[in-house]
């Protein structure tokens, strides 16, 4: 048995399918004929682009836009200029080979982007993912087709690139990866197609070989290979038993997020586009309580037109059918990047030049979106957020502009809503502390975790050295929420949650008992939520936050949770 990180639930017991990147080995040659070789290279890059479109066609049948945003970044790096010409410039300068010009190009790009830091990290891999591509295209060595696994498999592998999971087919029952955590790309991918994987499990490739038999267990973090009948057995029945309570879940489908003594919330969905709307929906949510815009950004050549952005929003506000949809303005900058819009070079680019402070700079590129968001606003109930917001003066601004373009438009003869909300992104600790300061001009408010931890314990949540700081239950990150819920609801205004914690099991009943009114979350987890909800009281709720509240470490709190559930 080996231990490692339940990423994505689920308990699976199958054959071996182990993936083993082919070795491409790179040797410098000095090439005669510069012109054929860069022939040959300029068609193994067209075959890489082919091959890109392909994976992301055939991962469009299960994968959300907003998963499928990496293969639009691929293409991108895949045409970049800068690739095709740093290449073609070696090739005819020193004479050498494509393959050795791609590696050299590859080692460099992935060399700067480590000059950066932890927030690049994403860039190096989706660098290797296309980089390998184009290598093996150049050699003729064939890459594993995973879209031919035709039996029930589970995939053992060092890691998964995105190109990898989006390949994943319907006889794929899990996977389990050496590397990895919680929020790697690969754990995401496996939560949206809810297959069970286990990650960051040391030592499961040396001890597995394709044809054995292998038993995941991704609720515990375990894995045995070549289990005994009796083992077997066990988890055959774990299995059957996480399956049959998926499927009692279904039936709350339809029914109202109530506990037991009459307090209602509102369980929504995240999304990253149209896509997704259908997920949220199949699995019973209430609205839509995070709209990702930025993804329609990082899917587009140049900055999409208000007409785009237009038709996206409206698609999304109808699709809803009349519930609540969340839109956050632009939230670039950080982690996500424009090849059409060059960043200033910052220290720390989280804390730099982003999200509303982009958007109250460039005015233009925010009133294009405000336009379209206004104008798409009479197709459903629309909610505006804006990101990032430090001061009630930036909020003031970021109105003030929305007033006007919505005026404009009126004045233009154009239908606008007269009951849109607009609403900030409470993600930076000075603007939760003063909440009830921004509640004077706020419609509501949404608690976006993932960022106002690691803002609040000094720690990047990308970094491994100090991943043991992104504590969503440490006792400061609570009384933050609750001093946001409280400054909200002193001037009755709601409060939504939509980070990462508002889905965790172990963080919904004292989120509920600190009064939260709206939890955000992928839509796979929403049903289990309304199962916790509907299960607890809102007092019981209520007095295990106070508990927790009190405590003075992250381990305390989870401590006095596990023994409120286990009661």
């Amino acid at each position: 048995m080996l231990k490692g990180i339940a990423a994505s639930a689920g308990v699976s017991v199958a054959k071996v399918y182990k993936l083993e990147t082919p070795k491409v080995v790179i040797e410098k040659k000095t090439v005669e004929d510069v012109a054929a070789e860069v022939a040959k290279f300029e068609a193994a890059l067209e075959k890489t682009k082919k091959d890109i479109e392909g994976v992301k066609e055939r991962a469009a049948k299960r994968l959300s836009e907003e998963e499928l945003a990496v293969f639009d970044a691929h293409l991108m790096m895949a045409g970049d200029p800068d690739l095709h010409d740093q290449v073609v410039a070696a090739i005819n300068n020193d004479n050498v080979n494509a393959e050795y010009a791609v590696d050299s190009y590859a080692n460099m790009a992935i060399a700067m982007f480590e000059t950066l830091g932890e927030y690049f990290k994403e860039r190096i891999a989706d660098v290797k993912d296309v980089t390998f591509r184009l290598k093996c295209n150049l050699l003729g060595v064939l890459i594993p087709d995973l879209t031919s696994i035709a039996e029930d498999s589970v995939i053992v592998a060092h890691d998964l690139t995105p190109s990898d999971t989006a390949q994943l087919n319907e006889f794929v029952k899990g996977f389990a990866t050496e590397i990895g955590g919680k929020t790697s790309h690969s754990a995401i991918m496996a939560n949206s197609l809810e297959i069970p994987a286990v990650v960051g499990c040391a030592g499961v490739l040396e001890a597995a070989n394709t044809g054995d038999i292998i038993a995941l267990d991704a609720l515990d973090g375990e894995v045995v290979i070549n289990p005994d009948e009796e083992t077997i057995a066990k988890y055959q029945a774990k299995a059957a038993q996480y399956a049959k309570e998926k499927e009692e879940l279904k039936v709350l489908k339809n029914e109202a997020s109530i506990t037991s003594d009459g307090h209602q919330v509102e369980l929504a969905g995240n999304i990253g586009g149209y896509a997704d709307v259908e997920g949220v929906l199949n699995n019973g949510g209430e609205g839509v309580g995070l709209f990702r815009t930025e993804f329609l950004y990082m899917g587009s050549k140049d900055w999409p037109t208000e007409e785009e952005q237009f038709q996206a929003y409206k698609q999304v506000l109808e699709g809803m059918q009349g519930k609540k949809v969340v839109v956050r303005t632009l939230d670039i900058g950080g982690d996500k990047h424009l090849d059409y819009y060059d960043f200033p070079e910052e220290m720390n680019p989280f804390l730099g030049y982003r999200a509303i402070r982009l958007c109250l700079d460039q005015t233009d590129i925010f009133r294009t979106q405000l336009r379209a968001l206004c104008r798409a606003s009479v197709y459903g109930k629309l909610c505006i957020m804006f990101p990032m917001i430090a001061t009630v003066q930036e909020f003031r601004d970021a109105k003030a502009i929305f007033e006007d373009v919505k005026a404009e438009l009126i004045a233009e003869g154009v239908a606008v809503s007269d009951d849109i909300q607009v609403g900030m992104m409470v993600e930076i600790p000075a603007s939760a502390v003063l909440a009830d300061q921004f509640a004077k001009y706020a419609d509501f408010f949404s608690i976006g975790t993932n960022d106002l931890i690691q803002y609040s314990m000094a720690a990047d949540r990308m970094s491994q050295k100090v991943s043991y700081l992104y504590q969503p239950f440490n006792p400061s990150i609570l009384r933050l929420v609750k001093m946001t819920i409280e400054g909200a609801h002193a001037h009755g205004k709601w409060v939504g949650m939509c980070g990462a914690m508002a889905g965790e099991p172990k963080a919904v009943p004292i989120l509920l008992g600190l009064g939260l009114d709206e939890f955000s979350m992928s839509a796979t987890q929403i049903l289990n939520a309304r199962k916790q909800v509907k299960s607890i009281t809102f007092e019981d709720a209520q007095k295990l936050a106070a508990e927790c509240i009190a405590k003075d470490t992250a381990d305390e709190v989870l401590e006095t949770v596990a023994s409120y559930m286990g009661k």
